[in-house]
Protein backbone atom coordinates (compact mmCIF):
# COMPACT_ATOMS: atom_id res chain seq x y z
CA UNK A 1 0.00 0.00 0.00
CA UNK A 2 1.58 3.27 -1.11
CA UNK A 3 1.52 6.14 1.36
CA UNK A 4 2.39 9.75 0.65
CA UNK A 5 4.43 12.02 2.87
CA UNK A 6 3.45 15.55 1.90
CA UNK A 7 5.41 18.63 2.95
CA UNK A 8 4.38 22.24 2.43
CA UNK A 9 7.65 24.17 2.47
CA UNK A 10 7.98 27.96 2.51
CA UNK A 11 11.01 29.58 0.92
CA UNK A 12 12.48 32.71 2.47
CA UNK A 13 12.04 35.95 0.54
CA UNK A 14 14.44 36.00 -2.39
CA UNK A 15 15.27 32.29 -1.98
CA UNK A 16 12.69 30.60 -4.24
CA UNK A 17 15.25 29.63 -6.89
CA UNK A 18 17.56 28.21 -4.22
CA UNK A 19 14.68 26.25 -2.68
CA UNK A 20 13.66 24.82 -6.03
CA UNK A 21 17.23 23.71 -6.71
CA UNK A 22 17.60 22.20 -3.23
CA UNK A 23 14.32 20.29 -3.52
CA UNK A 24 15.27 18.91 -6.94
CA UNK A 25 18.54 17.64 -5.44
CA UNK A 26 16.71 16.20 -2.41
CA UNK A 27 14.25 14.44 -4.72
CA UNK A 28 17.16 12.47 -6.23
CA UNK A 29 18.23 11.27 -2.77
CA UNK A 30 14.69 10.37 -1.72
CA UNK A 31 13.93 8.60 -5.00
CA UNK A 32 16.97 6.35 -4.54
CA UNK A 33 16.00 5.28 -0.99
CA UNK A 34 14.75 1.78 -0.24
CA UNK A 35 10.96 1.75 -0.36
CA UNK A 36 10.67 5.02 -2.25
CA UNK A 37 8.12 5.01 -5.04
CA UNK A 38 8.97 8.47 -6.34
CA UNK A 39 8.71 12.17 -5.62
CA UNK A 40 6.57 15.01 -6.93
CA UNK A 41 7.50 18.68 -6.60
CA UNK A 42 5.06 21.55 -7.08
CA UNK A 43 5.23 25.32 -6.72
CA UNK A 44 2.16 27.38 -5.81
CA UNK A 45 1.04 29.41 -8.87
CA UNK A 46 -0.15 32.21 -6.61
CA UNK A 47 2.86 32.24 -4.27
CA UNK A 48 6.28 31.47 -5.73
CA UNK A 49 7.67 31.04 -2.19
CA UNK A 50 5.46 28.02 -1.39
CA UNK A 51 6.42 24.51 -2.48
CA UNK A 52 4.78 21.12 -2.05
CA UNK A 53 7.10 18.13 -1.88
CA UNK A 54 5.33 14.76 -2.10
CA UNK A 55 7.24 11.59 -1.32
CA UNK A 56 5.62 8.24 -2.20
CA UNK A 57 6.59 5.32 0.03
CA UNK A 58 5.83 1.61 0.24
CA UNK A 59 5.01 2.22 3.93
CA UNK A 60 5.47 4.71 6.77
CA UNK A 61 8.20 2.42 8.10
CA UNK A 62 10.19 2.76 4.86
CA UNK A 63 10.02 6.54 5.23
CA UNK A 64 11.13 6.39 8.87
CA UNK A 65 14.08 4.14 7.99
CA UNK A 66 15.11 6.46 5.16
CA UNK A 67 15.38 9.39 7.55
CA UNK A 68 17.95 7.49 9.58
CA UNK A 69 20.08 6.83 6.51
CA UNK A 70 19.96 10.20 4.71
CA UNK A 71 23.43 11.15 3.54
CA UNK A 72 24.98 13.97 5.56
CA UNK A 73 24.08 17.37 4.19
CA UNK A 74 21.03 16.18 2.22
CA UNK A 75 18.79 18.77 3.85
CA UNK A 76 21.31 21.63 4.06
CA UNK A 77 20.11 23.44 0.93
CA UNK A 78 16.46 23.18 1.93
CA UNK A 79 17.19 24.44 5.43
CA UNK A 80 19.29 27.33 4.10
CA UNK A 81 16.48 28.49 1.76
CA UNK A 82 13.58 27.90 4.16
CA UNK A 83 11.36 30.73 5.29
CA UNK A 84 10.04 28.69 8.20
CA UNK A 85 9.46 25.08 9.19
CA UNK A 86 7.71 22.75 6.77
CA UNK A 87 4.26 21.40 7.48
CA UNK A 88 4.20 17.65 6.90
CA UNK A 89 1.81 14.70 7.24
CA UNK A 90 1.19 11.19 5.91
CA UNK A 91 -1.68 10.57 3.49
CA UNK A 92 -3.38 7.46 2.12
CA UNK A 93 -4.16 7.34 -1.58
CA UNK A 94 -7.90 6.99 -2.04
CA UNK A 95 -7.81 7.46 -5.81
CA UNK A 96 -4.94 7.89 -8.22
Amino acid sequence: MTVARLYIIPAADGKSAEMEEALVELSKVVSAADGSEGVELLRDLGNEHRFIFIEKWASEEHHARSLATLPAGSLDGVQAAAGGPPDGAYYDYLLS
